[in-house]
């Protein structure tokens, strides 16, 4: 019998009847934290499935100053547990010292994405604009056997323990942790070298840094990135040997940043340009290649190839649409939210480092986004790439689902990007990709044979 148990309750000030598009219905925000046991399980589950899955959600407790998107919400971590075949569930807000501050005052304190720093009822604030809250709500990898938050516009990393979600403070590496920046959105966690590569912006030069973390949790390398100007990386990705960072035509537009005004404008005139620098290069070490004008929120991997670097993400048709389309909801500041109307799609850019040359190509028409792979093959050669899809049923892979290369294997299993720490699973023989099984490191940082 399922045995639940509540474990606390945050305060939370929204109303009763709200009616938000993304504080309603399926986005309903959670306020109480719970655990619970023996979960009904349909059908059975493998005796050797051990680990747990983590997500990352976002979680709001107060109403907007102004008003609110869905990216400010308050982090919360949902935990999935599996051993014996039995599973249980447990969920934590991340104790963000944004989070904290707002359950003190009783509302909130900072602006979010689509208000004006100026309605901020503090002076200061986290993200690379400034006077936002970190809301820890964006990402959640495990590096050195931690489970670690991130914010999408740069801020602290919060730790937890990813077997009990218990909270175990910020990231420091030894005083070395960039806290003027801090880190963006997506850090990437190397299984093979159990490092951590990350990046941040800003809107000063050098406007970029690129660093890596050791498996020991040690900051050992940090350089700064020269870009043209403010920029909005929100994702990297890695090689064996190289970081790959990027700089986007879609950015803040500078007149208006002069006058302290955020708003992000794609200039379609501008090539987007992928920049390749060794894992532990010097800032003069990078090479910058160009491509066809878009912007890329999330790449799936990237890999070598002989003399070429193979990098693969989600291509946007339509990366400023003019609204979030007949069916969506009608705040113009929810655009950047249809994938839909934005005509995402997964995408191959080329780069060969001997001769210099660029190529580049769509691998599905289907409308995808928010790409995951079995972490066991991040810069490495892979198979799959499993990805959330606008349809509503199941239907074959050309369409939704577990998205492939055109030439490799086919299935049809729509999922959700979260990250999975799992124990008890052998990699097959020869290490070759099968798909949603994985190895990672269990809770104190060793691998499982």
């Amino acid at each position: 019998m399922v045995d639940v148990e509540v474990y606390g309750k945050m305060l939370s000030t929204l109303p009763e009847d709200d009616d938000h598009p993304y504080r309603s219905g399926p986005w309903r925000p959670q306020s109480i934290e719970y655990d619970a046991t023996d979960l009904d399980v349909t059908g059975e589950l493998p005796d050797d499935l051990y680990g747990v899955y983590l997500r990352n959600t976002e979680n709001p407790l107060h109403p907007a100053i102004v008003r609110y998107h869905p990216f400010d919400g308050d982090a919360m971590i949902h935990k999935v547990s599996f051993r014996d075949g039995k599973v249980s569930y447990r969920n934590r807000f991340v104790r963000t010292d944004g989070l904290l501050a707002e359950q003190e005052a009783g509302r909130s304190l900072w602006a979010g994405i689509a208000e004006n720093p100026n309605v901020s009822t503090r002076p200061d604030g986290w993200g690379a604009r400034g006077r936002m809250k970190d809301a820890a709500s964006t990402d959640v990898v495990v590096h050195a056997g931690v489970a670690v938050a991130s914010f999408w516009q740069c801020g602290d990393l919060y730790r937890l323990d990813p077997l009990t979600l218990d909270d175990l403070g910020k990231c420091s590496w030894g005083g070395s942790f960039p806290s003027d920046l801090g880190v963006s959105a997506h850090t990437k966690v190397d299984d093979h070298t159990g490092e951590l590569l990350f990046f941040n912006y800003g809107t000063t030069a050098p406007y970029l840094h690129y660093g890596v973390v050791d498996a020991g949790n040690r900051l050992v390398h940090y350089v700064p990135i020269e870009l043209p100007g403010p920029r909005l990386p929100h994702d990297m990705a890695y090689t064996e040997h190289y970081a790959i960072l990027n700089d986007m035509p879609l950015f803040w537009e500078p007149e208006l940043l002069a006058r302290g005004r955020y708003a992000s404008r794609f200039h379609p005139d501008i090539p987007s340009r992928l920049g390749v620098i060794p894992r532990r290069g010097a800032s003069g070490d990078i090479r910058w290649f160009e491509f066809d004008p878009t912007y890329v929120l999330h790449w799936t991997n990237a890999y070598e190839s002989g003399d070429e670097i193979i990098v693969e993400g989600f291509f946007q048709g339509c990366p400023e649409p003019s609204s979030a389309g007949p069916s969506g909801p009608k705040d113009k500041a929810f655009r950047f939210l249809a994938q839909d109307i934005m005509q995402t799609r997964l995408h191959r850019w080329r780069m060969n480092l001997a001769t210099g040359q660029t190529r580049e190509e769509d691998l599905s028409q289907t409308c995808t986004e928010f790409g995951t792979i079995n972490s066991g093959f991040g810069g490495r050669p892979y198979r799959y790439n499993y990805a959330a899809t606008n349809e509503t049923r199941l239907v074959p892979v050309q369409r939704a689902g577990q998205a492939r290369h055109p030439d490799r294997a086919r299935g049809a299993i729509p999922v959700r990007a979260g990250r999975v720490l799992q124990r008890g699973r052998r990699r097959p023989a020869g290490g070759r990709d099968t798909g949603g099984r994985r190895i990672s490191r269990d809770a104190h940082g060793r691998h499982e044979p």
